[in-house]
């Protein structure tokens, strides 16, 4: 974290990073940060979802709503800010807390997704701004950690113990590297013809000679 140029640049992650030492290196960087939250940090997830979803009659949120369209798909995306708990948090640099609503519509079927997030950005910034960073972190999840927990069993993994998560989670994420530098666009369907060569010029094998040539 110390090297990395973070001046002026928003970091965005998954519930693993919002973590307080870890927001208050990207501070003291002079960047900002924007984190879902989740049940590992259990009174954070139990604050916001109260504030939110049992509000108070004095309190008012900031919100937008944006509308998308993909052929039959619908997908609307709701997001509302406040800056309520900024106090009552004592959280490094915590400006705003969000709630994030994403539902989807297909052949008429409704699936719908609530997040919470902590943000260090101010209201200055918008809750369409907000709502833009949190949808280029929904593309990269969908891109990467979609693929590590469907198509490479990490939800699935009964691994718990030590270092053993991380050091798998960082095969995983090499294995993906190795196939999207060869220009695999079908996670899965690779490793299917992977597997079903166990000898010889495998995939796996092109792959790994790709990255021995870079």
């Amino acid at each position: 974290m110390e090297e990395l140029p973070l001046e002026q640049k928003v970091i965005t992650g998954d519930a693993l990073f919002a973590q307080k030492h870890l927001c208050r290196q990207i501070l003291d960087r002079g960047g900002d940060y924007l984190f879902i939250v989740k049940g590992n940090q259990e009174h954070l997830h139990w604050s916001l979802h109260l504030l939110f979803e049992k509000p108070a009659k004095q309190f008012r949120f900031d919100q937008t709503e944006q509308w998308s369209r993909h052929g039959n798909r619908l997908e609307v995306r709701r997001l509302w800010a406040s800056t309520a708990l900024n106090d009552y948090l004592a959280w490094p640099g915590l400006k705003q807390v969000l709630k994030v609503e994403r539902e989807v519509e297909k052949k008429g079927q409704k699936e719908s997704q609530i997040r919470y997030a902590i943000t260090s950005l101010g209201r200055d910034r918008g809750v369409r701004h907000l709502l833009g960073l949190v949808r280029g972190h929904w593309a990269i999840e969908n891109k990467l950690f979609r693929v590590r927990d469907v198509t490479l069993g990490e939800d699935a993994s009964q691994v718990r113990k030590g270092s053993v998560p991380e050091v798998m989670a960082a095969l995983r994420n090499t294995v993906l590297a190795l196939f999207r530098r060869s220009g695999v666009m079908n996670i899965a369907a690779a490793i299917r013809e992977n597997g079903w060569q166990p000898q010889g010029p495998t995939l796996l094998n092109k792959l790994l000679t790709v990255m021995q040539s870079k």
